[in-house]
């Protein structure tokens, strides 16, 4: 399916993106369990609730079907995690997120969104760069993997006022 089309079937759903608080920590827990090797725990979930970060959810009737979690730094909005649970993937979940926490990242007056991406998500590398995103370093042995840490890549995407 291309991007374009997972795109407009999402945006017709009858999903919305608002924002999580604490009492989502279970549905956000019960996907990342499904998305990760090495998921977050509660706790650190837990202490993303604070003022210089956003947490969004993708919803619709069923529940949560994904979210996001973007830590402000100064003028940068640094990705943390992005999430959909195993029954949406493929859907153009994760673009609808990822295109909303770039909107209100920049109309914050972030100037870059930036993130890292375990070198083997090809799936992930491919929706960041099909949304503007490009490379701009490495992280040798950055995630956590078995038997050795695996390498991360540093992307960004610079908004529309920087430079």
């Amino acid at each position: 399916m291309e991007p374009e089309q997972s795109y407009r079937q999402v945006a017709s759903a009858t999903r919305r993106i608002r924002s999580l608080a604490p009492t989502d920590i279970p549905d956000i827990l019960s996907i990342e369990l499904t998305g990760y090797s090495h998921p977050w725990s509660e706790a650190i979930f837990r202490d993303c609730f604070r003022p210089d970060y956003r947490l969004w959810g993708l919803a619709d009737g069923d529940g949560l079907q994904g979210y996001a979690v973007v830590a402000y730094l100064f003028d940068e909005a640094h990705l943390l995690n992005l999430c959909v649970g195993a029954r949406w993937r493929g859907s153009g979940a994760g673009r609808l997120l990822l295109r909303h926490l770039i909107r209100e990242s920049f109309r914050e007056h972030m100037q870059r969104v930036l993130l890292e991406v375990r070198r083997s998500n090809a799936i992930a590398i491919d929706l960041y760069k099909t949304e503007g995103f490009v490379q701009i370093g490495e992280r040798p042995g950055y995630y956590p993997a078995s038997p050795v840490r695996e390498d991360a890549l540093v992307l960004a995407l610079e908004g529309p006022e920087a430079g």
